[in-house]
């Protein structure tokens, strides 16, 4: 569809419902986006939001951003390298993508690690004692506040010790199973 399509010119400002049509984004991630800086509007006399059309590339390359995982703050860091309300050029994006590309990476290998270890947890079915990061032997994770933590250790922390063979709450400590 073409600006004449929507009936909208190319000098003319975009509503925010306009934009939120052409970009796919709900209004309200539109109002969220402008509220953390990512995008900005103007007013009309009614106190209505108008949009410029530039508005449209920077949309897209948050929208893109999001589906790659990369987080808002991460972006924000981006378009403040940008003057002003420049919309991203080629070369911007280029050098966004290529920044993103390391945290992307980084956040693949882990995952790939994770996807790894499942099946040890999958097998045993008791998360694998002697290998699993999700012990927490004395509940030592309480100390890194509420909520659900996983226990990778401080760097260089012991391991939790390891359980001999046929030990643990299935097989030989006299416990019945769950």
């Amino acid at each position: 569809m073409n600006d004449a399509d929507a009936g909208v010119r190319s000098s003319e400002q975009l509503s925010v419902g306009q934009v939120a049509e052409r970009s796919g984004a709900s209004v309200s991630a539109l109002h969220f986006y402008e509220r953390s800086g990512l995008i900005t509007s103007g007013r009309t006399a009614g106190n209505q939001r108008r949009f410029s059309r530039a508005v449209l590339r920077r949309v897209a390359v948050i929208r893109a951003a999001q589906r790659a995982g990369i987080p808002l703050s991460v972006v924000a860091e981006s378009f403040a390298e940008l003057p002003g309300d420049a919309v991203p050029t080629h070369d911007d994006w280029q050098r966004m993508s290529e920044h993103w590309r390391g945290e992307l990476d980084t956040r693949i290998a882990a995952l790939e690690k994770l996807r790894g270890s499942l099946g040890g947890c999958i097998g045993c079915g008791c998360l694998s004692l002697a290998e699993c990061g999700f012990v927490n032997p004395d509940d030592e994770v309480a100390g890194r506040g509420p909520g659900a933590r996983a226990f990778d250790g401080p760097a260089g922390a012991p391991r939790p010790p390891v359980l001999p063979a046929g030990a643990g709450r299935f097989a030989g400590d006299g416990a019945k199973p769950l």
